[in-house]
């Protein structure tokens, strides 16, 4: 006996979900909310969804056990905490939050249900970040030292699409969100690896100046001028931590998230030409770009309304370093994204709420990945004072956490 799921927008990145949940053996029924009518029709009948509400708050009303968010960023903290007073466990793509409070509302409610939350963050599956990963637990790397992770993806790549899609009329004023309070493409990577916190952050932002007038104090909704911000962390575990979020900058690799680390022992360094490992042995530098390139092997999503930028994020494909043994043979032949992270993550989240169990983005880990980086904005707006960043605790001892890749025989 599996559970019905309700997907909450029919956009872009939630129509590349929407066939893994359907075809997924713990779930028996995908529903969707969609407020724009047109939107609503024409996805229900690509995908053959019976049930189609025409707002949150409907859907909530119904006997769906799950919702998966994929709605503007700003909504996901309010909409997840509803979700989860109405009794609905909650994937929700990211950030989780955008602010102190909404995480700690989101954490109040999880703990007081004991409903399974999880935040959708697709560099968690970045080939990168799994042989980092791989590696760390092996002990190759050593001590961790210092690690880098940017999310380099200027507004002419595709956000200006992406925004007037979502966000309508007045999409300038969500476009405008601080980078900051959209670090987790970048926080992730590292922080997955080690399993550490960051403790402290000095940031500073860079004054738009761009004729679009979008980075403008009283232009959008958080009054915010910024369109870059690096910032420098510590970690809990004796480390250094390197975040940079930029919107302006002329750059266009064939990803926008990178990221290295440096360990006592072993080190790997990932650029726009390629990926390396490198260890104290003198000279022997290894190219291991190969075994993080993803391969095509799934079929195409439509992309006859994505931005040219954005096709690679919605394609299919997995590297070498993917754990794909895990994954249900139900997804063979399915859509893919995200360099192979898609399907990691919805299968994730099934197995999460089958079984009770946390899956590896938790509640907990979604704050260790979104809190530095709003207290580096906060640190921005003051000129890089040094800041603590609060720490958001660990689960409950009784809560298990799940094994993603662990056997598993579906029925």
């Amino acid at each position: 006996m599996g559970f019905k799921l309700g997907v909450v927008g029919a956009g872009q990145f939630s129509r590349c979900f929407i066939p893994l949940f359907q075809a997924h053996p713990y779930i028996d029924e995908v529903a969707l909310a969609e407020m724009k009518s047109d939107r609503r029709e024409k996805y229900a009948k690509v995908f053959n969804i019976e049930r189609v509400y025409d707002s949150f708050d409907a859907l909530l009303e119904s006997d769906v056990d799950a919702v998966a968010l994929f709605t503007q960023r700003h909504l996901h903290g309010p909409q997840t905490i509803k979700a989860l007073q109405a009794g609905k466990h909650v994937y929700s793509a990211v950030p989780a939050a955008q602010s102190l409070e909404e995480i700690e509302g989101i954490l109040e409610e999880v703990n007081r249900s004991g409903l399974i939350y999880m935040t959708g963050e697709t560099s968690y599956y970045y080939p990168s970040t799994v042989l980092c990963r791989d590696r760390f637990k092996s002990g190759v790397f050593g001590d961790f030292v210092y690690g880098e992770a940017q999310y380099i993806h200027d507004m002419l790549h595709g956000f200006y699409d992406a925004f007037k899609y979502s966000g309508g009329a007045e999409w300038k004023k969500v476009a405008g969100i601080p980078p900051m309070l959209y670090p987790t493409h970048s926080v992730s990577m590292i922080l997955s690896v080690t399993g550490a916190k960051a403790t402290k952050v000095s940031a500073f932002g860079f004054v738009d100046k761009h004729e679009d007038g979008i980075f403008r104090e009283g232009a959008n909704l958080w009054n915010n001028k910024f369109s870059n911000e690096s910032a420098l962390m510590r970690t809990s575990d004796g480390g250094m931590m390197r975040i940079n979020e930029f919107r302006r900058a002329g750059w266009g690799g064939p990803n926008s998230v990178y990221m290295s680390m440096f360990g006592t022992s072993g080190s790997f360094e990932e650029h726009a030409g390629g990926s390396a490992w490198s260890s104290l042995q003198w000279g022997a530098v290894e190219d291991i770009t190969n075994e993080l390139h993803c391969k095509d092997r799934y079929v195409r999503l439509d992309e006859g309304d994505i931005h040219e930028t954005l096709k690679h994020d919605f394609n299919a494909s997995l590297a070498k370093v993917h754990h794909s043994f895990r994954l249900p043979q139900s997804f063979k032949g399915l859509p893919n994204g995200h360099f192979g992270s898609h399907q990691f993550l919805a299968d994730d989240f099934c197995k999460a709420v089958q079984t009770g169990k946390l899956p590896p983005n938790h509640a907990w880990r979604a704050a260790d990945y979104l809190v530095p980086g709003l207290i580096a904005h906060e640190s921005s707006k003051r000129d890089g004072e040094l800041l603590e960043i609060p720490d958001f605790g660990e689960p409950p001892a009784h809560w298990e956490l799940l094994d993603p890749d662990s056997f598993v025989a579906y029925k």
